[in-house]
C-alpha cells in the first residue's frame, strides 16, 4: 500500500482499547473518551489505522455479533459514510473477527503485519502478537483458536454461554498477565524489538508501529528507524500520529 500525504492531513494509530474490561460502567466511560477523540481528530485525519484488541473479547456468529460497543460501531460508521478511510487489524483479543467490519462498516480488515509507504517513507504495522523469536506457547495456542475446525466447533455453543466463557477467559488471562506485560523487559528480552531487527537485516524499515505489549513506547532502533509500542487506553490513553515527515506518540486526557 502507497500512501501521499496531503501536506495539512495527518495519519492516526491506535490499538488496545479492551473494550468490555472490566465491566459495562467502566468501559462505556472509556469508549465515550474514545469516541470523543476520533470527533477531535476527524477534520485533519487523512486515515485511522486500528491496530487490534479494540474489544477485550470478540467473536462473531454468522448472524450475532456481541452485545454492547453500539457508540465505538456507530462513530466507525459515521466516520466511514462521511469518506475517512478506516482500517482495522484483528489482535488477540478480538482475532475472531470475520466480515461485519467489512461488510457493515465498509473497514478493512487485516490479519498480518502489513508494509506501506507514506511520503516515500516505509513502515511495517500490525498488532504484534506472535511475532519475533520465542512465546511458542502462545503461538500454539494462536493456531488452535484460528483453527477452521476449532472454530466450528465453538460455533456450535450458543451465544449466551459462548460469549460468556469468552469473555471470563480473556478478562481472567488479562488480569493474569497484565501487569508483566506492561514493563519493559529490556532490549535483549523484547521480541517485537528482535523482530524488527530481523526485518533490518532485510531492507529498510523507517517505522514499526504496535500495539499488544500495552507499553507507550517511542523505541530508536538504529539513526533511520524506530519502533512505536502504542500502549493501551487502559494506563495511557496513548495513540501515534504522522504528521508525513515524523511520528509523535501523544495521550489523550480531555474530558
Amino acid at each position: 500500500m502507497r500512501i501521499n500525504l496531503p501536506a495539512d492531513k495527518k495519519i492516526y494509530f491506535v490499538s488496545d482499547l479492551h473494550l468490555g474490561l472490566p465491566d459495562a460502567v467502566t468501559s462505556g466511560e472509556r469508549e465515550k473518551l474514545f469516541c470523543r477523540w476520533l470527533d477531535d481528530i476527524r477534520n485533519d485525519a487523512a486515515h485511522v489505522f486500528i491496530l487490534g484488541d479494540l474489544f477485550d473479547f470478540w467473536y462473531e456468529y454468522k448472524y450475532v455479533v456481541p452485545k454492547g460497543f453500539v457508540r465505538t460501531l456507530g462513530k466507525l460508521a459515521e466516520l466511514r459514510d462521511g469518506g475517512l478511510p478506516v482500517y482495522f487489524f484483528t489482535g488477540n483479543h478480538d482475532q475472531w473477527m470475520l466480515d461485519y467490519f467489512e461488510t457493515e462498516l465498509t473497514i478493512p480488515v487485516y490479519r498480518k503485519p502489513l508494509e506501506l509507504t507514506i511520503n516515500d517513507l516505509q513502515f511495517i504495522i500490525g498488532h504484534g502478537d506472535g511475532l519475533g523469536p520465542g512465546d511458542y506457547s502462545y503461538k500454539l495456542l494462536k493456531r488452535i483458536f484460528n483453527n477452521q475446525i476449532a472454530r466450528w466447533f465453538f460455533s456450535r455453543l450458543h451465544p449466551n454461554f459462548a460469549l460468556w466463557l469468552g469473555n471470563k477467559w480473556s478478562k481472567n488471562n488479562r488480569l493474569l498477565n497484565g501487569k508483566h506485560e506492561e514493563q519493559f523487559q529490556g532490549e535483549e528480552r523484547e521480541w517485537l524489538i528482535q523482530y524488527c531487527r530481523r526485518k533490518l537485516n532485510d531492507k529498510q524499515i523507517d517505522y514499526f508501529i504496535f500495539g499488544h505489549r500495552h507499553l507507550a513506547l517511542d523505541y530508536k532502533l538504529n539513526d533511520k528507524s524506530r519502533y512505536i509500542n502504542l500502549g493501551d487506553w487502559l494506563s495511557y490513553n496513548s495513540y501515534a500520529v504522522f504528521d508525513g515527515s515524523d511520528i509523535q506518540l501523544l495521550y489523550y486526557n480531555k474530558p
